[in-house]
């Protein structure tokens, strides 16, 4: 196989992967990924969230006001702009988080132990490193 039928194979069989573990999702994709946004990376405008989410600011807007209204986040003047409000994660909001992703990773801990032997978990183990370094590449960091 070459290179770009490696690359090919390799989107394919993560995007369906990825797509298979949200089935377990309680929460709509995109509320889950503010929340992971400000989990990792601390607070965040909503102009900031609408670029690493790679949508309008106006579709980033409506789901922050989602997330608002549950307790989820709640936002604060921005200390440089005060057009601007800075968005933080909530206790709420953070525990709604992990339990998410620990329905994901109990989820697909369970396939993993269902589906694969030992030597091939080794295997995938492995493997994170390189799909880590990959993913550093693409995005530039």
């Amino acid at each position: 196989m070459d290179e770009n039928q490696l690359a090919e194979e390799l989107r394919l069989t993560i995007g369906r992967l990825v797509r298979a573990v949200r089935t377990a999702d309680k929460m709509p994709p995109g509320e889950a990924a503010i929340l992971g946004y400000l989990d990792r990376g601390g607070p965040l405008t909503t102009a900031d969230v609408a670029q690493q989410r790679g949508v309008s600011h106006q579709s980033a807007a409506k789901t922050v006001k989602e997330l608002l209204a549950q307790g989820l986040v709640h936002a604060e003047a921005h200390p440089s702009d005060g057009r601007k409000l800075l968005l933080h994660l909530t206790p709420t909001g953070s525990d709604r988080l992990a339990e998410e992703r620990r329905r994901r990773a109990d989820w697909l801990g369970t396939a993993i132990n269902d589906v694969l032997g030992s030597d091939e978990r080794k295997t995938l183990e492995a493997a994170l490193p390189l799909l880590s370094r990959l993913t550093t590449h693409l995005n530039g960091k």
